[in-house]
């Protein structure tokens, strides 16, 4: 590329990845690694799984970029995206269990037994929680606690004051706690 050509935006890349440029997946890669592998970070508690889950969701991004329409934010997509992987990881998890279950025996001899099934009933009290929130403040506390924005960069995505941000972050997770508690 040369120095004066502005890089590609996401839609672009997208779009190109669909028409079997696979070399943009990179650039989708520096820019998104750092969200994605977060979020699924705060989803599964665990390190080694979140890079695992963060590789494979970008080489399913490979296979879906093309239906990526433009309509929403890129961000807003592939944390969708991202999200529904690691759920999808959680119900592959359970399902294993139920139908190999003397493995959880050779598991916890061998001390490697983790418990997913209270994450994952975590996972669906907190989402439940965030979906009686208001949409103000789910959006904001979405963006700062999950997709790690500042706030000075989700007052530019809302079109709202810095200090609007903040209020509505305080709001979220003070509903939150009385929800989850």
């Amino acid at each position: 590329m040369n120095q004066l050509e502005a890089p590609l935006s996401d839609y672009e890349l997208t779009q190109a990845i669909g028409q079997g440029a696979i070399s943009g997946i990179g650039d989708l890669y520096e820019r998104h690694k750092p969200k994605v592998y977060s979020v699924c970070l705060r989803m599964t508690g665990n390190m080694s799984e979140a890079e695992d889950l963060t590789q494979e969701i970008f080489i399913k991004l490979l296979g879906k970029a093309g239906s990526f329409r433009g309509e929403s934010q890129f961000t807003s997509w592939l944390y969708r995206l991202t999200t529904n992987h690691v759920l999808m990881y959680f119900r592959q998890a359970v399902r294993r269990r139920e139908r190999f279950p003397y493995l959880e025996d050779v598991e916890a001899t061998h001390g490697l037994k983790v418990s997913f099934g209270a994450q994952f009933l975590d996972r669906i009290a907190i989402d439940a929680a965030l979906a009686r929130l208001p949409a103000g403040c789910r959006s904001v506390f979405l963006k700062f606690d999950v997709e790690g924005y500042n706030h000075e960069e989700i007052a530019g995505i809302f079109g709202c004051s810095v200090g609007n941000s903040k209020s509505q972050l305080h709001k979220a997770r003070r509903r939150l706690r009385k929800f989850l508690l």
